[in-house]
């Protein structure tokens, strides 16, 4: 026998059926306005190839975090048929922290969620994240801003949650206003959906150009019990620090104050996923939310200084580096993955330097993807950087391979012994400019004429 909260229930979920039905008749009925049409949705694309440096054995099994629900759907944001839009739901007492593009083109969403993260909020409240792909809702004005307020209302709505507590994403074409109503629409229907068990459908919701969806994962013996964390991205061009064209979601069931979690995912983010490039350009979109719900049945981690919190920062950026790397192996038409050691700087900026700088060059790019063994062009690199150099104290490795020592090509290189190693998938560059002590490891790929195949259609 059904019971007065069933029928509730039952009631809510009508509801949300008429005031969809009534928005479609209300958009059938309406007169066209010529001023600003809303274009349909365009046909489905064909996928791209999976990537060469794609992890073997398809997307991971993740841990259940308890106290998270996922759930994912079709709206047609910008293409008919493509699973577009995800939602995850955090249960109350959640801990929300978060990293953002620095771009001074920033889209609205990205503006709003640092706004929430920086504002009070009852900590006893849910929280929710949603996300769309297929329209990154920047560069859009006003417009902007008001599909952010109408999406997230509707989110928080309809899971009883504020609206200050739901957090939005958008990623795909700039410049293009958001048709929110194709998300609004659905909302009931991503709420009835929710699983605790779906976030590898919420991972390939969020994909753009991507060739697979990314995920990892981590579990840690914590005082009182476990600890578990499954993080999901998406990114494959678009790539460069400050973030990237990234959206980066990791959820753990731990225990931990917001101001806390927030210390160790900012601290962890440079070594990471600002420690990438696949083209040397930011974008207007690029998040990274970590959410912590409180429900694993470990001890709170009160300080970053225990045992626990050393532990967990580690597990929490192994799951980071995971991602990160992932999202390399996914470059736009990449084929190797490659590794950029550089050490013996003056300092940090100049390791820095000199690493972005090898990692950022066309003409290195270029050369790996050919195969080619052209130290030459990271000399030149090296010499572009803007970093202290002295030519007669830099040495040059591929891997192992002592290729250039003392301003000169080292007697003992043999341009095959380079050419071997320029076969392999995965790349080793190391360079030891000789001068002081700061270090620099930052991760690339190759440039194919994949890439530009891509990104020369990306908006047809």
């Amino acid at each position: 026998m059904a019971t007065k909260s069933d029928w509730k229930a039952r009631a809510k979920k009508l509801k949300a059926k008429v005031r969809k039905l009534r928005a479609e008749l209300a958009e059938a009925i309406a007169p066209v306005d010529t001023a600003a049409p809303v274009e349909a949705a365009a046909p489905k694309k064909k996928a791209n190839p999976v990537s060469p440096l794609a992890p073997k054995g398809g997307f991971p099994k993740l841990p259940v975090i308890e106290g998270a629900e996922f759930a994912a759907i079709a709206a047609g944001v910008r293409y008919a048929g493509r699973t577009d839009v995800m939602l995850a739901h955090l249960a109350p007492g959640t801990s929300v922290a978060g990293v953002f593009t620095r771009s001074s083109t920033r889209a609205a969403c990205i503006l709003d969620c640092q706004t929430k993260l920086g504002g009070r909020v009852d900590p006893k409240s849910g929280a929710a994240i949603i996300v769309n792909s297929g329209n990154s809702n920047a560069f859009t004005g006003k417009s902007g801003q008001q599909a952010v307020d109408a999406i997230t209302k509707s989110v928080g709505e309809a899971l009883g949650v504020p609206a200050s507590r739901v957090f939005s994403s958008s990623t795909g074409v700039i410049g293009e206003p958001l048709p929110y109503e194709r998300i609004t629409d659905r909302v009931s229907d991503l709420v009835g959906a929710l699983d605790k068990n779906g976030i590898e459908l919420a991972a390939r919701a969020i994909m753009t150009t991507d060739t697979f969806p990314k995920g990892a994962s981590a579990e840690i013996e914590a005082e009182g019990g476990t600890i578990r964390i499954a993080g999901i991205a998406k990114g494959s061009g678009m790539i460069a620090p400050d973030m990237a064209t990234m959206l980066v979601y990791i959820f753990t069931d731990a225990k931990i104050a917001p101001a806390t979690l927030q210390k160790m995912l900012s601290r962890q983010v440079d070594d990471t996923f600002n420690a990438i490039t696949v083209d040397s350009d930011t974008s207007t979109s690029d998040a990274l939310i970590l959410a912590a719900t409180g429900k694993s049945p470990a001890a709170e981690i009160k300080t970053l200084r225990s045992a626990g919190a050393k532990a967990f920062e580690e597990a929490l950026r192994g799951v980071m580096m995971d991602l990160a790397h992932q999202v390399i192996r996914d470059g736009e038409g990449a084929t190797k993955f490659v590794e950029i050691q550089v050490k013996g700087a003056e300092n940090q900026s100049d390791a820095h330097k000199v690493a972005m700088a090898i990692a950022n060059s066309p003409l290195v790019k270029t050369a790996i993807a050919g195969e080619d063994p052209n130290w030459g062009r990271i000399v030149a690199a090296i010499g572009k950087s803007g970093a202290k150099a002295d030519r007669d104290k830099i040495k040059i490795h591929f891997g192992d391979i002592l290729v250039a020592e003392k301003g000169w090509r080292s007697p003992s290189y043999k341009e095959e012994d380079g050419a071997a190693h320029m076969k392999g998938e995965e790349l080793l560059i190391r360079v030891d400019l000789g001068l002081g002590r700061a270090s620099r490891t930052v991760w690339t790929c190759d440039l194919t004429h994949r890439y530009i195949d891509i990104n020369a259609d990306y908006r047809s």
